[in-house]
């Protein structure tokens, strides 16, 4: 694997948290969607998983959304809203949320020195599974407890 992959995983890591971290700070505005759309600019890797260089057991596709799966259950536990004096929704400050992206950025970059063996094109197309797997669960329950806390201000 080249130098220029971890360069560019590293890039949007560090765009993502630093994101993260600023909405601590500034409120978010508008009903919530723009919490989805995260999940628009996946969806070009979605067409490297139909690309016919990919073979890859029915089983690994699965293992790889159980992962995804899995990896987003901390996601969504460390991730909530609050409202503050100003009456504006925020992220809640939380230093887990930090912790659990980074440990699962980890995890993604262990598995992937280990399954080495497999061949690039469908270990890419397993990846952008977990990726898919984890990203939009914790996306979709980012926006419902968005909008609960939303429903609470109205009332």
């Amino acid at each position: 694997m080249n130098n220029s992959f971890y360069v560019i995983v590293i890039l949007v890591a560090g765009l993502v948290l630093w994101r993260r971290t600023r909405s601590f700070y500034r409120p978010i505005r508008g009903n919530g969607s723009r919490l989805l759309v995260p999940v628009l600019y996946m969806l070009p890797g979605f067409f490297l998983i139909f690309s016919p260089e990919v073979h890859a057991p029915y089983y690994e596709w699965i293992v790889s959304a159980a992962l995804g799966l899995l990896l987003s259950i901390p996601l969504i536990w460390t991730t909530s809203y609050e409202i503050r004096g100003d009456n504006h929704i925020y992220a809640k400050k939380n230093m887990g949320f930090i912790i659990a992206f980074l440990a699962v950025l980890a995890i993604r970059f262990t598995l992937r020195s280990y399954l080495s063996m497999i061949d690039p094109q469908s270990l890419a197309a397993l990846f952008m599974v977990v990726a898919f797997s984890y990203i939009i669960p914790w996306r979709i329950v980012s926006y419902l407890k968005f909008r609960r806390i939303l429903r609470m201000r109205a009332a």
